[in-house]
């Protein structure tokens, strides 16, 4: 499991929040697994606790470990009694990203250890893909790969959608204005992203956010097909095109989903 702020409408407080999460572990005895993120801190000091009865395994997307699953140069290996197995490499599965890679690792501990052998859950892995409208892969298309992440509604997920983009990237995003400062988000565009298309009622917003933190390719559509014309129009071979929109879909679509269907079915009339 991962600690990170949610649900606080109905825990309050962080306090409480990291209170409830830890109880999952309550009932364990010293015969169960309980599988951590060790970059979480909060788990990191709650792994470590005495007072802990289940056996604790660790994964890491940043540090070698040596007891535990941990990423390095794009393989996720498996420390155990004195030496290092190399289990997958990243490049084989479907999954883009530090926090998929993280959600694999994850996966892999939990299943190892109720049983399941591990050429099986290797072999799910690779083939494994990810929900509809999550980093879902549209098609490739002129060499330039799209990609629906309509699911990013907020500015931390669709962070997490650009991290997980190999190469320069061509952006769709804007949306319902939720009152969220777009900060975080802008300030990783220079570099990454290379034309921004903004849709929605918080196009004007954000692209006022992007030019404070030096971006100005910025272009804005009226709706998602312009959107998608645009980006085809700009992006190169070798480039991704992300919908990825860091905000509600209220105003333009109903819901998220129907978001992602429209993009998908203007990138494959392409």
């Amino acid at each position: 499991t991962n600690i990170t702020p949610d649900h606080l409408d109905r825990h309050k407080t962080m306090k409480n929040y990291i209170h409830t999460k830890e109880n999952i572990a309550l009932n364990q005895t010293e015969e169960d697994f309980v599988v951590l993120n060790y970059e979480d801190p909060e788990l990191r000091k709650f792994g470590k606790r005495k007072t802990l009865k289940p056996q604790v395994v660790w994964f890491s997307s940043q540090h070698e470990l040596k007891e535990g699953f941990f990423l390095k140069d794009h393989v996720i290996c498996y420390a155990h009694d004195g030496q290092v197995e190399e289990l997958l490499k990243t490049e084989d599965v479907i999954l883009l990203g530090d926090h998929n890679y993280e959600n694999i690792m994850c996966a892999i501990g939990v299943t190892m250890h109720m049983g399941v052998p591990m050429k099986k859950i290797l072999s799910v892995c690779k083939k494994f893909k990810p929900v509809e409208h999550r980093i879902e892969f549209v098609r490739e298309r002129n060499g330039v790969r799209y990609y629906n992440d309509s699911k990013g509604t907020n500015p931390d997920a669709a962070i997490k959608a650009l991290l997980a983009m190999p190469g320069p990237v061509v952006l769709i995003g804007g949306g319902y204005d939720k009152d969220i400062p777009f900060d975080d988000w802008c300030k990783l565009f220079k570099g990454r992203v290379k034309y921004l298309v903004l849709i929605g009622q918080t196009r004007n917003i954000i692209a006022e956010c992007a030019k404070k933190y030096g971006f100005t390719n910025v272009m804005f559509a009226e709706d998602m097909d312009e959107a998608v014309k645009d980006c085809a129009a700009y992006a190169d071979s070798g480039d991704y095109v992300l919908l990825s929109p860091a905000c509600a879909s209220w105003g333009m679509f109903p819901n998220y989903e129907e978001r992602g269907r429209i993009f998908k079915e203007c990138v494959k009339a392409l």
